[in-house]
């Protein structure tokens, strides 16, 4: 699996029922080559551990369409509070910034206000590590 597979999936919150392509069978079945790595790249010291969440992780690509993304993320935040967003490359952390903006704007009319939280993180992919964005989103 190569840059563009792990940017082309876009992960749907559970209580969404998506049929999958072979390509997300693929992915699916060969999760655990594209698990991020537990570190924060750069962090050092007492810094250096993440607090550990159960967020729901979603994938964006250059093309996935930011007001589809942020309805997922709102979904998530509703359900559980919290939801990580990951990209890989400039186009699709723009189009994934853009959709926690979007996000916020359709929570806000639900009286929830949201932050953003970004960091880096290793992710290996096809036994080859990349270096992603993470955006931690939670309730404010």
């Amino acid at each position: 699996m190569g840059l563009n597979d792990y940017e082309s999936h876009t992960t749907q919150p559970a209580a969404t029922p998506v049929s999958a392509t072979p390509e997300e069978e693929r992915m699916s079945t060969n999760a655990s080559q594209s698990a991020p790595v537990a570190r924060a790249v750069g962090a050092s010291g007492a810094h250096a551990l993440e607090r550990h969440h159960t967020a729901e992780v979603l994938k964006v690509s250059t093309r996935s369409r930011p007001s589809a993304v942020a309805g997922a993320i709102a979904g998530v935040i509703r359900d559980s509070g919290i939801a990580e967003v990951q990209s890989i490359g400039a186009g699709a952390t723009n189009q994934a910034i853009k959709a926690v903006a979007i996000a916020r704007s359709y929570l806000s009319e639900e009286g929830i206000d949201i932050v953003c939280t970004p960091s880096f993180i290793d992710v290996a992919i096809d036994d080859e590590e990349r270096t992603a964005i993470k955006l931690v989103v939670e309730r404010r």
